[in-house]
């Protein structure tokens, strides 16, 4: 059975984002091991694309670990930032005090 990848009934998780310290080692060592495109990199995150997410790489003390999801109201959590890669979102911390980013519905960089 296929699985369904997409489900228009659901939030979609837009990325993870996990801690390195040094981002371009990081994504010479995914490109190397999975097919996947850059779809931003500067020297403190980058954003690598997956068939059906995305993994951020992030520097700790400038990102933190975290879920990115894409909510159709995501302004109903709060005011927003617009960040350099151009989507905007604002970070909650969940019941367990994991962080995660809301954002924008048009956030699919």
């Amino acid at each position: 059975m296929k699985q369904k990848v997409f489900d228009a009934d659901l939030d979609a998780l837009h990325h993870v984002a996990i801690p390195v310290e040094n981002v371009a080692r990081a994504v010479d060592w995914y490109r190397n091991q999975f097919r996947v495109r850059i779809a931003y990199q500067d020297e403190t995150w980058a954003l690598l694309k997956f068939a059906n997410t995305s993994l951020a790489l992030v520097v700790p003390g400038q990102h933190p670990p975290h879920i990115g999801v894409v909510h159709p109201n995501a302004r109903s959590f709060g005011e927003l930032k617009t960040h350099r890669d151009g989507t905007a979102s604002i970070y909650l911390k969940d019941s367990e005090g994991n962080a995660v980013e809301i954002l924008e519905d048009n956030a699919y960089v």
